[in-house]
């Protein structure tokens, strides 16, 4: 969280507007790949991620929600109402960063503290390439592009109909698995990620042990996460275990 610091303006109202879902498709794409190849540009997504949680929790949100109020209804000076909202995301930057430095901890967030490690942790898998250059499964990446929006519904329609003549596609079950985490259905993403952890070739095999870890954390399982998260070679799941254990 130190990092927060060396975090600017713009970068920070990018990372908020990625995490939001409210970046152009063409945005969205450069973010992703500064995401995958970026050292530490993850860490500080998940810095923010944790800021942004925090701003909506507890008497924090009060408080800012009365500020945005009274610089609405100032409508005697217009141009001063103007500055204030402008303003609104600095204060709110500011003042979440003044509680994480001076708590020292997650106090702010709702939930147990397996749930806070959830969200300290999980970020969506960002997607495959979607060229659709391939007319065969035109589908299934046009469901990608959906999966990319934050559109998991429609994704999922997809390609669970898909799952239905490729029961044991690995790709498909780890996008249904990853598309069902995104969506706040942990216990259902259970079964698609299990899949595709019993193929040894599989490409997503280390992804889907560390998101399995995540989902089962998130479902309160913390044995089961950790056995999981064991057999990740994924960095974060090497960090995760360091705090469950």
């Amino acid at each position: 969280m130190d990092d927060l610091h060396h975090i600017s303006q713009e970068e920070f109202e990018r990372i908020e507007a990625y995490l939001n879902g409210s970046l152009s498709e063409e945005d969205l794409s450069s973010f992703e790949v500064q995401l995958k190849n970026e050292e530490g540009f993850a860490s500080k997504v998940e810095d923010i991620k944790t800021v942004l949680i925090g701003i909506e929790t507890q008497s924090l949100k009060a408080q800012l929600d009365r500020f945005h109020d009274e610089a609405i209804n100032n409508s005697t000076n217009a141009s001063n109402s103007e500055t204030k909202v402008r303003s609104l995301n600095l204060r709110r930057i500011a003042v979440a960063a003044a509680l994480i430095i001076a708590a020292g901890s997650f106090w702010f967030l709702t939930g147990n503290s397996n749930e806070r490690l959830y969200a300290k942790y999980y970020s969506p898998d960002p997607g495959l390439p979607t060229t659709m250059g391939d007319t065969d499964n035109y589908e299934f990446y046009e469901a990608m592009v959906s999966y990319k929006q934050g559109n998991y519904k429609d994704a999922l329609k997809t390609w669970k109909d898909q799952l239905n003549t490729k029961t044991k596609n690995d790709t498909l079950n780890y996008f249904v698995g990853s598309a069902l985490l995104a969506s706040k259905q942990e216990k259902e993403a259970l079964s698609y990620l299990l899949e595709v952890t019993k193929q040894d070739h599989s490409t997503f095999k280390n992804e889907a042990l560390y998101y399995l870890g995540l989902a089962y954390l998130k479902s309160d399982n913390k044995e089961k996460a950790i056995e999981y998260l064991k057999k990740s070679n994924a960095t974060q799941a090497k960090d995760l275990l360091n705090k469950l254990d």
